[in-house]
């Protein structure tokens, strides 16, 4: 059964938690950030959370829409989506003690070539509704046709095609160890068998486990903040990047990096991750820094 774009405009149901100095660290270790502003909670001015922590927030929202009373889709089918692509702007720094609620709609459902694609707006306030990360995450079900029009309720913000210098300024190999998924699944609190248990991921058509597209595009953010942000996490205004192949655990990844420009007086990053096989793991990366 077809994915529904009347679905678009869909309210999914809010999440409110409240961040401890434990939800932190543990999402700064699952990504191997061990820089002082988001991993030393004794420092006196205390410490704020790696930016893309906003996933950890966001994925409860996500996962507790995909449900068929809102899509329509089968169970199988609601089961092939996976994560295309992740726009997130940082309005203000996640710290312990926040108390905050992150609630999303879907913007569009429109049909493409590889399957129906999804556009969920996120938003994730503090306790006053004032805004502290809007992400825009688009998901893509593979081979799943739609039902209806194709349907947007609110268009996303354009991003700057950025292009790389045939010879990037900046690269750093990073090696992700076969337990990395595992580490990042509980400290993110982002669950997908596909991303732990190899049963599963065969089964899916995968050729193994594979690292969360979210975990690679925080790898790339915290290169590109250690290299034109001294490693703040106050620093990151906008990340954006496309998932477009698959990082195998055990292999390593290659993060590509150089400015490119201004925008709002901030400086512009582009950026994009290679896996083992020299495919670009995120494509289309921009990076804003203040």
């Amino acid at each position: 059964m077809p994915i529904s774009t009347a679905a678009a405009g869909s309210e999914l149901p809010s999440e409110t938690r409240r961040i401890t100095v434990r939800d932190a660290l543990a999402y700064a270790a699952g990504i191997g950030d061990t820089r002082e502003p988001v991993f030393d909670d004794a420092r006196g001015e205390g410490i704020a959370a790696p930016p893309t922590y906003c996933v950890s927030l966001e994925w409860p929202v996500v996962s507790n829409g995909r449900g068929r009373h809102l899509l329509g889709g089968a169970a199988d089918e609601l089961a092939r989506g996976v994560h295309a692509s992740q726009d997130s702007h940082f309005h203000r720094p996640i710290r312990p003690g926040d108390t905050l609620t992150t609630r999303g709609h879907y913007a569009s459902v429109r049909a493409t070539r590889a399957g129906a694609l999804l556009t969920t707006c996120l938003e994730t306030v503090d306790g006053e509704a004032r805004p502290v990360v809007t992400s825009w995450s688009r998901s893509i079900f593979r081979g799943v046709a739609t039902d209806g029009p194709n349907t947007e309720v609110e268009p996303t913000p354009d991003v700057a095609r950025l292009r790389l210098t045939a010879a990037p300024l900046s690269r750093s190999e990073i090696f992700v160890p076969r337990e990395m998924p595992h580490v990042y699944t509980e400290c993110a609190r982002i669950w997908n068998p596909i991303h732990t248990e190899r049963e599963v991921a065969l089964r899916a058509g995968l050729p193994d486990i594979i690292l969360h597209g979210t975990a690679t595009w925080a790898l790339a953010a915290r290169e590109v903040l250690w290299a034109y942000g001294d490693g703040d996490p106050t620093r990151l205004k906008r990340l954006h990047g496309r998932f477009t192949a698959m990082v195998i655990p055990g292999t390593s990844i290659t993060v590509e990096h150089e400015p490119a420009g201004e925008t709002g007086g901030a400086r512009q990053i582009a950026f994009r991750v290679l896996n083992a096989e020299g495919r670009e793991a995120v494509s289309q990366g921009v990076a804003v820094v203040a």
